[in-house]
């Protein structure tokens, strides 16, 4: 299992070290290590698939592999991208955490309905 953080900043005002500093703290309580940080300075504007994370979660991450995310706002500026992003991990089996929000995407039971609840509203977008 490979553990990767994910940081994104779209500004000179924006700080990856904050986000890196949140990530740490929070992979130090959930025994989360070692980290491999992903690094990404486009806009969450763009397309999730063509951003790095877009890379890490359709090539290099795995099943049972853990993306985590400072919080949602890192992830994309659109809910719909962001439920993408989910649907994605979910499918290949990526176990995601988002730190801020203290959120875990996860096999368990708890993250399969919140997984079913995502895919529901996704296609509800999409219709």
């Amino acid at each position: 299992m490979s553990i990767y953080a994910y940081l994104r900043v779209s500004s000179d005002r924006q700080d990856l070290h904050n986000q890196r500093h949140g990530i740490l703290e929070y992979a130090n309580t959930h025994a989360l290590s070692p980290i491999q940080f992903i690094e990404d300075t486009v806009s969450g504007r763009e397309k999730w698939l063509e951003r790095g994370v877009g890379q890490l979660l359709n090539q290099t991450a795995q099943a049972s592999d853990v993306v985590i995310f400072s919080e949602v706002s890192r992830m994309a500026r659109s809910t719909l991208q962001v439920l993408e992003m989910l649907e994605c991990c979910v499918r290949r089996g990526i176990n995601v955490h988002i730190a801020k929000q203290g959120m875990v995407l996860d096999d368990s039971m708890q993250s399969r309905i919140t997984a079913l609840c995502l895919q529901f509203h996704l296609q509800l977008l999409w219709f």
